[in-house]
């Protein structure tokens, strides 16, 4: 049986890679209070440490070092998404310790506060920020970067709480940093020969959109390593029309034949972790209205439900959409709602696909935009737009040898009065034809590899 093959080896892996993840300083709660009510003057608080929240600190930093910055963080540790679907797929030196950064090393080395702790509520009109465990942050400028929510409840209506939370432990999103990765690889190691079924959101936005894909990919090659008798079966709504869908596909018939089953028009209906089973309708056509429900066993399960923008954007009452996402202030990263209040990453409305180096690049016009703010100078929105590859997204598609294959985007002013990306997947020149490449998994590693030294080193 496969899992016997596996378990004992692969389990210690897994505890030895978060092992060494680095450790992390914690500050007293009362020194916590103590530097985090230090405002005034030129002061910006960020709330949300991920790629456009840290980017942005230290942009901030180094642009006018009197500024006074603080970041407020949730997490204790940083995880990244991109590149994690590596790990899924077992690719050759990646651990967990690659994927991971100590908040308070850039924070000291750019002089900025981190303040490990949630936030509560948000007072515009005092201009204060009310942590669980570090009093009140004052700010002039507040810069809301809080990332994405699940949303099992709009998708789900009919399951109870215990049920939703149920399922999420069982069949792990893995859209947000932290445990999920750790749970899901954790399941690829224990599982014994059979399917694993990979369920993209139903609609809407989404963080990342060609991570379920992407994912697909890299369990297959797992799979195929392995030994592991079995397939990846990606449950869908999209009929194939998904991110850099011509690359994957291509990917996925050369690469993987007879371990990906896609299926493209299906509705997922009940989970039922006891049983491990996943009931879903699956239709013929767009015209076909009845379709034919259906009930399979699985050995794991990537259920990725709608997303929605985290609560914390509501919480600071500025004007945001159905998804609570932000709504902005014509072509810049400004609030429609409040000129103290800038928005960064996955929680704007600007037109731009969510990927962390849409955030990053966000975070440093956003940036721009700020000092030209406190400095009383004007900064003009449009400035530098059309940006050619303002986005590069990269996806592992193979491990023997490993090949990717990337995305870009050039951003520029929409007539609607929002900030539009276009896209366009390139056949490399290394790739004989084939949108994938040893070159582009060589860019993928150097990419990701660079993005974290400039967040943390």
């Amino acid at each position: 049986m496969a899992m016997n093959r596996r378990d004992t080896f692969k389990l210690a892996g897994v505890a030895a890679a978060a092992a060494a993840m680095p450790s992390i300083a914690v500050a007293s709660e009362a020194k916590a209070k103590e530097v985090a009510k230090k405002a005034g003057g030129k002061s910006v608080v960020i709330v949300g440490a991920g790629f456009g929240g840290l980017t942005m600190a230290k942009a901030l930093r180094k642009s006018d070092k009197s500024i006074e910055v603080t970041v407020i963080e949730k997490r204790s540790m940083h995880m990244a998404c991109p590149l994690s679907n590596g790990l899924l797929g077992g690719l050759k030196d990646m651990s967990l310790s690659m994927f991971v950064g100590d908040y308070y090393e850039p924070a000291t080395k750019y002089g900025y506060t981190f303040v490990n702790s949630e936030v509560t509520s948000i007072d515009r009109k005092a201009k204060t920020v009310s942590t669980s465990t570090a009093g009140d942050v004052a700010y002039d400028i507040l810069v809301l970067s809080p990332g994405i929510a699940y949303d099992y409840e709009k998708q789900f209506p009919k399951w109870s709480k215990e049920k939703i939370a149920h399922v999420a432990a069982a069949c792990p999103a893995g859209l947000m940093p932290g445990n999920e990765h750790i749970a899901l690889k954790r399941q690829l190691e224990n599982m014994d020969d059979g399917t694993v079924f990979i369920v993209p959101p139903a609609k809407g936005k989404f963080r990342c959109p060609p991570a379920p894909y992407e994912r697909t990919a890299m369990i297959a090659n797992y799979l195929k390593n392995e030994g592991i008798k079995g397939k990846v079966v990606v449950l869908d709504t999209r009929g194939g029309k998904f991110a850099k869908a011509k690359a994957f596909k291509e990917s996925w018939a050369d690469l993987y034949e007879g371990l990906i089953e896609y299926k493209g028009l299906t509705e997922v209906t009940d989970v039922d972790p006891v049983a491990k089973t996943i009931t879903y309708t699956e239709y013929a056509n767009v015209d076909d209205e009845k379709g034919v429900s259906k009930t399979e066993k699985y050995e794991v399960c990537n259920l990725i439900p709608l997303n929605k923008c985290s609560p914390v954007i509501a919480m600071a009452g500025i004007e945001h959409n159905g998804g609570g996402y932000a709504k902005m202030d014509g072509y810049s990263f400004k609030s429609k709602t409040d000129s103290s209040v800038y928005v960064i990453g996955d929680a704007v409305t600007h037109k731009i696909p969510p990927s962390g180096q849409t955030a990053i690049w966000g975070a440093q016009r956003a940036t721009g935009q700020i000092i030209a703010q406190l400095n009383g100078t004007v900064n003009d929105p449009i400035k530098g737009l059309p940006a050619k590859a303002a986005n590069v997204c990269f996806s592992m598609v193979g491990g023997k040898p490993e090949e990717a294959i990337m995305v870009t985007h050039t951003f520029s002013a929409d007539k609607s009065g929002v900030l539009k990306g276009k896209g366009s997947v390139p056949k490399p020149k290394d790739g004989k034809g084939k949108f994938r490449s040893e070159g582009t998994a060589k860019a993928t590693r150097e990419w990701f590899g660079g993005v974290m030294r400039e967040m943390f080193a």
